[in-house]
């Protein structure tokens, strides 16, 4: 493909509440085995993007160390690569980044060392499989400066005060672009994801950086749609974007459904992650599993229902797990219920003890770890 990737994952959420405390919101677990990145590192790979640069920030080590080697994803190639950008001290900057556009402009160097004609900005935390040479097919037919993927969210209008909300002509070309409304008058929204031309991204970003201008969407977007071709490219496959927690809960749920779990794994393209070496899950006498996601390395002795498990997940014996997220690495000791709650990774939950989110409210459970106390 001629275009280069970037991805942009140095961002944190305060809507994630506890589960942002030690880790970006890109290297949050999926779907049992897989990280939120994995998905647009994913859609690079099987658009033959080439070579892709992920740019990091807020709580990164978790991040940096699932993004150790590029073998997973097929990027260790001669030519091209995955390339991890952090906030950097120079002679001529001292900050973090300020904004998505400030922290392009910050990696300018990349851009302008780089050949490929066409640029691919996708955000980590979005999961979705998307074909990026459609978009880029249609970038090109438009004769467009800036493409940006959308998606309408008619059948949940609830969420569209947390997205980008745009409305098109005729043509597709986007007329009007509001930021998180508080009320949108329309139900698409942008997925964040953006085709631009090299050259012409290069041009916006220095002009934004001699404005003092650190937003992609607000000062580039929303500002130069009356003045660039801003065209919008709908897709209609599944997406989600996991900003908050409910999102977050919701969107592992959703792989508990067949359809949806055999559109990402068992459908081409494929979906790659990093893989650990561990045994398969083992299923003691007394167990009962029923609907739910059980990862590589888990010990059931209790019963699961509805669940997603992720990584070396121990369940005790006579103990429930009912609607939960279980993070990696936690140990659960006997007879404990645990019902629609996230808990938290490395945990350890004391037998005999009841947890419950109650009045619709996903709980976020933290125990102190007393298995790592020296």
């Amino acid at each position: 493909m001629r275009a280069i990737g970037i991805i942009l994952a140095g961002g944190n959420s305060n809507r994630m509440r506890e589960l942002s405390n030690k880790r970006a919101i890109a290297a949050m677990p999926m779907a049992g085995s897989y990280r939120s990145i994995d998905f647009a590192l994913s859609n690079m790979t099987n658009s033959h993007i080439q070579r892709v640069a992920v740019f990091t920030q807020y709580n990164s080590r978790s991040l940096n160390e699932h993004l150790s080697s590029s073998k997973w994803w097929d990027f260790g190639r001669k030519q091209g690569g995955l390339f991890v950008f952090t906030p950097t001290i120079t002679h001529t900057n001292s900050y973090w980044y300020k904004g998505t556009a400030d922290a392009l402009y910050q990696n300018l160097n990349f851009l302008k060392e780089s050949h490929e004609p066409y640029v691919v900005i996708a955000s980590g935390d979005g999961i979705y499989k998307l074909d990026y040479n459609k978009v880029l097919e249609y970038h090109i037919e438009k004769g467009a400066d800036i493409t940006v993927v959308c998606k309408d969210l008619a059948e949940d209008p609830s969420e569209l005060d947390r997205f980008g909300v745009i409305k098109t002509n005729e043509d597709g070309r986007i007329t009007e672009f509001e930021e998180k409304p508080l009320v949108a008058d329309s139900t698409i929204a942008s997925i964040g994801v953006y085709v631009v031309r090299r050259r012409q991204l290069i041009e916006l970003l220095e002009n934004c950086a001699k404005e003092e201008r650190t937003d992609f969407v607000k000062d580039i977007l929303i500002r130069h749609k009356g003045v660039k071709k801003i065209y919008a490219y709908q897709m209609d496959s599944y997406w989600s974007n996991i900003s908050d927690v409910d999102a977050y809960y919701r969107t592992n749920m959703d792989f508990l459904k067949k359809d949806i779990r055999d559109y990402f794994f068992k459908q081409y393209p494929d979906v790659y992650s990093k893989i650990d070496d561990l045994p398969p899950a083992k299923y003691n006498r007394g167990a009962y599993v029923k609907n739910s996601l059980i990862s590589s390395g888990c010990i059931i002795n209790g019963a699961v229902e509805n669940s997603v498990l992720f990584k070396e997940v121990f369940v005790g014996t006579n103990s429930t797990i009912k609607n939960s997220i279980v993070l990696n690495d936690v140990y659960i000791g006997d007879n404990v219920h645990i019902e629609n709650c996230i808990v938290e990774s490395r945990d350890t939950i004391r037998a005999n003890s009841t947890h419950i989110g109650q009045n619709g409210k996903i709980e976020i459970l933290i125990e102190k770890n007393s298995r790592y106390i020296v």
